[in-house]
């Protein structure tokens, strides 16, 4: 009986060719959260120095507003 690595469990997305190609969408991801994150942070940063901009974007609010709900 053979046994399977994890390399062999993963599914891959439809998309997907060789397992090259899952490396690179992995990279990709992982490169897209860290830029979410640092986003996130800076915005918080700002919104806290700059307190006149609260109510002037609708959407830097929700996140201000859920990053300080979320700590």
């Amino acid at each position: 009986m053979h046994e399977t690595t994890s390399s062999q469990n993963r599914t891959l997305p439809p998309h997907a060719g060789p397992a090259g190609d899952l490396d690179a969408v992995d990279r990709s991801l992982a490169r897209r959260m860290a830029l979410r994150d640092r986003h996130a942070q800076r915005l918080a940063q700002l919104m806290d120095a700059r307190t006149d901009l609260r109510g002037v974007n609708q959407l830097a609010d929700f996140v201000d507003d859920a990053i300080r709900w979320s700590a």
